[in-house]
């Protein structure tokens, strides 16, 4: 299975967000991942872990069992300029519809929580359509990309919560 179909599953992509940056154990993905059954999200976590996506952060014994800590292998998580190359046009739209799938379970979740508050917490979702040459387009795309990669390493802190940024470009009309 390559990485791009091993992520393409909801439930294994919101695997891969909550553990980036931090160690879980299965219990806390299923607490984290509250709409997917216990024996999916575990059977995910397998499954990522086999293909070296996840790995095993530590062990210990809990009431006889062995309970793991998992970790994201960074370099294993991201689908490389090759393999998007070759998506048609129906693997786009399965990739897309599984990001959405996957944007709109999450934004679920949160307003599932007794304490969520979009306005104290900065939610945002606004759409913007704007006209762009190519290079003004590309100039853009580094933009975001010199202000968004270096907060990509950001590990957990006091003071930090972790957000879902999904940036999507689409060309509306020609």
């Amino acid at each position: 299975m390559d990485t791009l179909e091993l992520l393409a599953h909801p439930v294994r992509l919101r695997i891969v967000h909550a553990v980036r940056g931090r160690e879980l154990t299965t219990a806390q993905l299923c607490a984290r991942i509250p709409d997917a059954s216990k024996a999916m999200v575990y059977r995910h976590v397998e499954l990522l872990a086999a293909h070296g996506v996840l790995e095993v952060a530590g062990e210990r014994r809990v009431r006889g069992a062995v309970e793991r800590r998992y970790r994201l292998h960074q370099g294993r998580a991201t689908v490389d300029v090759e393999e998007v190359a070759a998506l048609s046009p129906e693997d786009h739209r399965r990739v897309f519809a599984t990001s959405m799938a996957v944007l709109i379970a999450e934004f679920g979740a949160y307003l599932d929580r007794e304490n969520a508050d979009p306005v104290a917490d900065l939610v945002s979702y606004r759409q913007h359509a704007v006209w762009l040459s190519r290079d003004e387009l590309e100039e853009l795309i580094g933009e975001l990309r010199r202000v968004i990669y270096p907060k990509l390493t950001n590990e957990p802190a006091p003071g930090r919560a972790q957000y879902l940024l999904s940036p999507v470009l689409i060309p509306v009309e020609e």
